[in-house]
């Protein structure tokens, strides 16, 4: 009978093969809208079809994949409106849980988030920004799980799950380091939440929060608009001004 686990790894085959889809999918390999020929799949990783259905269902889950009906799996495609839509739940659901955490984060937790500025100021000097990206990461969870409100905390684990995979593979440009400007006003912005959550302030910490959020969405969104109107240089002028008209239309 052969092993549904990995001789060499120990881990099921299934795990395996949707590790190597996911990073066929966030590398771009595998582009967006793309369809996910199980058998494919299966020939080329010399697995079961089985096996490539369970580790389909695993990326759906974390929504890299969608089921079409009668269509197949493809690789989901995400638009900058979709991008808009997930800061603008972030800023509301972590407002909230900003508001909650006043009344329960402890000061182990507040000396923890305050450090964490530091060395995310540190990481940016470095040009560490994947280091960057981590600490600001771990600073807003610290936040959200000190509300101990377990469904806002389980929502945005998954908010904050897809957000890396809407930006790779679908919008390149995502590579491109913040801005200077940018990451003084993260500093500034992060320091407004501490204070409020230290001063137990529940409307300010929520204000502050809702804030921050909100403001990275806009610069970002602004900054992937401007390199999509870049993207194709052998437009003619006319052309990259009706695009850029319907953008703004659609803003």
């Amino acid at each position: 009978m052969k092993s549904n686990k990995d001789a060499i790894t120990g881990q099921p085959i299934h795990s395996m093969v949707s590790e190597r889809i996911r990073t066929s999918i966030l590398n771009g390999e595998l582009k967006p809208g793309a369809f996910i020929r199980q058998q494919h799949i299966a020939d080329k990783y010399g697995v079961s079809q089985i096996s490539v259905r369970e580790a389909l269902k695993d990326l759906a889950s974390e929504g890299l994949v969608e089921h079409i009906p009668y269509c197949g799996v493809r690789v989901i495609s995400y638009s900058l409106e979709d991008l808009s839509d997930l800061f603008a739940l972030r800023a509301f659901i972590e407002g909230r849980t900003a508001n909650t955490a006043t009344k329960l984060i402890t000061k182990a937790e507040i000396e923890y988030l305050y450090q964490s500025i530091n060395e995310m100021k540190s990481a940016v000097e470095a040009e560490q920004f994947a280091l960057y990206r981590e600490l600001n990461r771990q600073f807003h969870l610290t936040i959200y799980q000190s509300s101990k409100s377990s469904f806002l905390i389980r929502t945005l684990e998954v908010l904050w799950s897809t957000y890396p995979t809407m930006l790779q593979g679908n919008f390149p440009q995502n590579d491109i380091p913040q801005a200077p400007d940018r990451n003084q006003r993260d500093f500034m912005e992060h320091s407004k939440i501490v204070d409020a959550l230290e001063r137990r302030d529940a409307n300010e910490a929520e204000s502050a929060m809702y804030e921050h959020i909100e403001n990275a969405g806009k610069e970002l969104l602004a900054s992937l608009r401007e390199s999509k109107r870049q993207e194709v240089p052998g437009k003619k002028q006319g052309e990259l001004r009706l695009q850029g008209k319907l953008e703004e239309v659609n803003k």
